[in-house]
C-alpha cells in the first residue's frame, strides 16, 4: 500500500524517465530545463510588475507602509538569482531547497501584498502561479500543499480581517472558500496533464528512437544487399538507390548520388515502362532487361517492383529489386552441384559395383553362345551398359570439376601444343583424321589450366562435334588465335545442322539432351571447367567456307608467356593441319560481348 501510494505522489515530470532510454531521459531533462526557465521567467515579470506597482503606491501616497517596496524589490533580485544562478538538479534527486526558494518566497510575498494591500488592490490571482509551478514541475504532494497553504492563508485572511457572526464575514469566508476549492482542482487537474504530456513526451521519445534505430539498421541491410533497390516515384525520379543498384545502373558507387531519371537514358527505358505499368496497374511486376553500357559489357537483370502504401494525398512510391541474372544462375548451379556431389558417392557405389557384375556377366555369355539373335541380345546388353558406365563417369567428373573454392590451381600450359597433342589422340582412337583440322594460331600463347581439365573440355566438345557432323573431309575444325591483348580463343566448329530455340536456350544445363543416348553432363562440365579457370564458353551459328556450322567457342585469359626463344613442341600428325582459313562470318547464336572475327589468313 505504501508503495502504491508512493507512487500516486511521484514527481509528474520525473515519472516519466523510468524505462526510458539514456538518450531519453537526456531530451527530457531538457524539456524540464526549458518548462523551469519559463516559470522562472514568469517569476520576473511579476516581480517587476509588482515593484512597479508598489513604486506608484509611495509616490502616489495612496496609503500602505513603504517597507512592502523593499518587500517587492528583493523579490524581483530573488527571483532573477534563480533564473540566472540557479539550475535544476538533476532527475532522481530532491529539489527542497528549489521549492523553498521559488514557491515558498512567491507564497510569502503574495501573502504579505494580500495582507497589507491598499487602494483595493486584490493579489489573490497571484497564488495561481506557485500552485501551478508545484503542479507542473513537482509531485502531486507538493501541489496539493501549495494549495492547501494558499487556501489556510486565505481563510486566516478572511477571519482576521472581516468581523465575525456577520453576512459579510459569511460572504468572505464563503468567497475564500470556493478560491481554496479552485486551486485545489488546479493543482490536481494541471498535476494530472503534466503528468500526462510528460509520458506523452517519453513515449514519443522512445518511438522516435525505436525508429532512428530501426531506420539505421534498415539501412545498412539494403546498402549490404546484392540486390540492388531502387525507389521510384510516379515521375520516374529515382528517390534513393543502394549501393548495388548504383553499381548494376551506372558502374560506379556515388556517397551522395544525384536524382536521377529512369527515361535518361535508352538502356533504362525498359525499367521505367515496368514501373509505369505498376503504378497503373497497382500490382507487383516482374521482367528481365538488360542494361547496356559503352564501357562495360551488358548486363542482364531480373526487375521486380512493388508498390508502397499510399496515405493521404502524397502518391505511393515503386521499389525496384534489380538481381544479377549471373548472380542468380551461379548460385542455381552451386546448389545443383551441391546435390551432385552428394549424389557422387552414391552412384559410385550403387551402380558402378552392379554395373561391373552385368558387364563381366555378359562377357561370359556372349562367350559361349552361337546364335545372331542371342549375339545381338548380348550386344544390346553391352551396349546399354557402356552408356550407363558413360553416365556414371560424367556424373563423377563432375564432382570431380568442383573446385573446394576459389579458381582451380592452375598450370601454365602452351595452348597450340597441348591442343595438336590432344586431337592427335582423339582422331586416331575415334577414326577421325579426315574429319578433324586444326587451325593452330597462337604458338606463343599459354593459358591456365590443369591438364588434364583441359584435355576433357576439349574432348568433351570433340565429342559432341563428331555426333553432330557429316562425316566430311574437314568436317570439324579446331581453330586457336589470339582475342586482344590478354585472351585467347580456341573454338570447335562442325557442319551439323542448326540448332532449335528451345534446345539453345537449355545448351549448358546438366542433363540436359536432344539425344536419347546422351548423359546431357557434357557441355554443362566444359561450362563448369571454363568457369574454375576464368574462361568463359559460348555458342554460335556460323559460316565457315560457305558452309554453315555450329560452333563452341572458349575465350581464355591469357597465362604467363613462354621464355625467350623457347618454342613449343610440334606434334606430327597423321592427319593435315589446315595452316589457312577462308573467310568466316558468324550468322547467329550466343556470343561473347568484345570477341572479335577469326582472322583471314
Amino acid at each position: 500500500m505504501a508503495r502504491e501510494n508512493s507512487s500516486q505522489f511521484a514527481p509528474s515530470w520525473y515519472s516519466a524517465f523510468e524505462g526510458t532510454t539514456t538518450q531519453s531521459r537526456e531530451q527530457r531533462m531538457r524539456a524540464f530545463v526549458r518548462l523551469w526557465r519559463a516559470f522562472m521567467r514568469a517569476r520576473v515579470f511579476i516581480a517587476a510588475v509588482l515593484l512597479a506597482l508598489q513604486v506608484v503606491v509611495v509616490v502616489t501616497k495612496t496609503g500602505g507602509p513603504d517597507w512592502l517596496v523593499l518587500l517587492c524589490a528583493l523579490h524581483l533580485c530573488a527571483s532573477l538569482a534563480v533564473l540566472y544562478f540557479w539550475r535544476p538538479v538533476e532527475q532522481g534527486k530532491p529539489m527542497k531547497v528549489q521549492w523553498l526558494v521559488t514557491i515558498g518566497v512567491d507564497v510569502v510575498v503574495f501573502a504579505l501584498l494580500q495582507f497589507f494591500q491598499v487602494g483595493g488592490i486584490n493579489y489573490t490571482a497571484l497564488f495561481a502561479l506557485p500552485v501551478l509551478l508545484a503542479s507542473i514541475l513537482g509531485p502531486l504532494l507538493l501541489a496539493l500543499a501549495t494549495a492547501a497553504s494558499v487556501t489556510l492563508y486565505l481563510l486566516g485572511e478572511a477571519w482576521v480581517s472581516a468581523p465575525l457572526l456577520s453576512d459579510v464575514s459569511t460572504a468572505r469566508f464563503l468567497q475564500t472558500g470556493l478560491t481554496g476549492t479552485g486551486f485545489f482542482l488546479v493543482a490536481v487537474l494541471a498535476n494530472q496533464l503534466a503528468l500526462r504530456l510528460a509520458r506523452e513526451e517519453a513515449l514519443a521519445a522512445s518511438s522516435q528512437a525505436a525508429a532512428r534505430t530501426q531506420a539505421q539498421v534498415n539501412e545498412l541491410v539494403i546498402e549490404s544487399l546484392s540486390v540492388g533497390v531502387l525507389v521510384v516515384d510516379p515521375h520516374g525520379v529515382v528517390r534513393n538507390a543502394n549501393p548495388a543498384a548504383q553499381a548494376m545502373l551506372l558502374g560506379e558507387v556515388s556517397a551522395e548520388p544525384a536524382k536521377l531519371l529512369l527515361s535518361a537514358r535508352s538502356s533504362w527505358h525498359h525499367l521505367a515502362a515496368l514501373v509505369h505499368e505498376t503504378f497503373a496497374s497497382g500490382q507487383s511486376l516482374e521482367a528481365e532487361t538488360t542494361i547496356d553500357n559503352e564501357e562495360r559489357p551488358s548486363q542482364r537483370l531480373h526487375a521486380r517492383t512493388k508498390l508502397t502504401a499510399q496515405g493521404g494525398r502524397r502518391s505511393g512510391l515503386c521499389v525496384l529489386f534489380l538481381e544479377d541474372l549471373r548472380e542468380v544462375e551461379a548460385r542455381v548451379r552451386t546448389e545443383k552441384l551441391a546435390s551432385m556431389g552428394r549424389m557422387s558417392a552414391a552412384v559410385a557405389h550403387e551402380i558402378r559395383n552392379p554395373l561391373s557384375a552385368i558387364s563381366q556377366a555378359n562377357a561370359l555369355l556372349d562367350e559361349e553362345v552361337r546364335e545372331p539373335g542371342q549375339k545381338r541380345l548380348t550386344s544390346m546388353i553391352e551396349q546399354n551398359a557402356q552408356r550407363l558406365s558413360r553416365i556414371v563417369d560424367d556424373i563423377l567428373n563432375v564432382a570431380r570439376a568442383q573446385p573446394s573454392q576459389g579458381v582451380g590451381a592452375a598450370t601454365s600450359l602452351p595452348l597450340d601444343q597441348m591442343v595438336r597433342q590432344i586431337t592427335h589422340e582423339w582422331a586416331r582412337q575415334n577414326q577421325a583424321q579426315r574429319t578433324l583440322g586444326v587451325h593452330a594460331h597462337a604458338p606463343a600463347s599459354h593459358v591456365g589450366f590443369d591438364p588434364e581439365h583441359l584435355r576433357r573440355l576439349l574432348v568433351n566438345l570433340l565429342d559432341n562435334a563428331i555426333r553432330h557432323a557429316s562425316g566430311k573431309p574437314s568436317s570439324i575444325r579446331l581453330i586457336t588465335q589470339p582475342s586482344g591483348s590478354d585472351h585467347i580463343r580456341m573454338s570447335v566448329w562442325s557442319d551439323g545442322q542448326p540448332l532449335e530455340a528451345s534446345v539453345m536456350r537449355h545448351l549448358f544445363e546438366p542433363f540436359f539432351s536432344s539425344e536419347s543416348r546422351s548423359s546431357g553432363l557434357g557441355l554443362y562440365i566444359c561450362r563448369e571447367l571454363c568457369e574454375r579457370y576464368g574462361a568463359q564458353i559460348a555458342y554460335q551459328r556460323t559460316r565457315l567456307d560457305q558452309r554453315e556450322g555450329n560452333e563452341f567457342y572458349v575465350l581464355m585469359p591469357s597465362s604467363v608467356q613462354s621464355s625467350a626463344g623457347q618454342q613449343p613442341v610440334q606434334q606430327s600428325l597423321s592427319y593435315p593441319v589446315i595452316d589457312s582459313l577462308a573467310t568466316r562470318s558468324g550468322t547467329q547464336g550466343s556470343t561473347l560481348s568484345g570477341d572479335p572475327p577469326l582472322a583471314t589468313r
